[in-house]
């Protein structure tokens, strides 16, 4: 199983343990403002597994997230941690498993996620923006804005925002 770290994170594969402190995140409201609405225990529990078996499948997928200082379950990167995790995971995406290019999506008002992509020098193009297909049409949150990076431009990558044109 690959576990990846930084100077302040571990981004690993899921723990029973893990479930309370999922659960309590998914539940928050400000935690949960740019998804479609917020999860219940239940619900939360039920994701895990589908998490479990991609990152055993694929060797990533979405890792479960601690402080390396105390071992504190934290989500899925955790608000202040987001742009260094992320470089990890694009270090490993190019370097480790030798992707072409790494993609990453959100709605058009989650600033906070955009200026992430934007500081790891992703960039959009309005060409690729697309209507999330489990969302309902009209639904404030079915807009999304796609990110890409290419191998060859890391790690290298600017570090202004960019919006291709066409």
């Amino acid at each position: 199983m690959t576990e990846l770290s930084t100077p302040r994170l571990r981004l690993r594969q899921w723990r029973a343990s893990d479930l309370e402190a999922f659960a309590a995140l998914n539940a928050d409201p400000e935690v949960m403002q740019f998804m479609p609405g917020r999860l219940s225990r239940v619900e939360s529990a039920a994701v895990v597994p589908r998490y479990e078996a991609e990152i055993a499948r694929l060797g990533y997928g979405f890792w479960a997230t601690e402080l390396r200082a105390s071992g504190e379950f934290i989500g899925f990167v955790g608000k202040g941690f987001a742009t260094e995790a992320a470089r990890e995971c694009l270090r490993f995406g190019f370097e480790t498993l030798g992707l072409a290019q790494v993609v990453s999506f959100t709605v058009p008002l989650n600033r906070r996620s955009r200026a992430v992509m934007e500081r790891l020098g992703m960039r959009c193009a309005e060409r690729d923006d697309f209507e999330h297909p489990l969302l309902p049409a009209g639904h404030p949150l079915r807009p999304h804005v796609l990110y890409r990076l290419q191998r060859g431009d890391w790690p290298a990558a600017a570090r202004t925002p960019h919006r291709d044109s066409g």
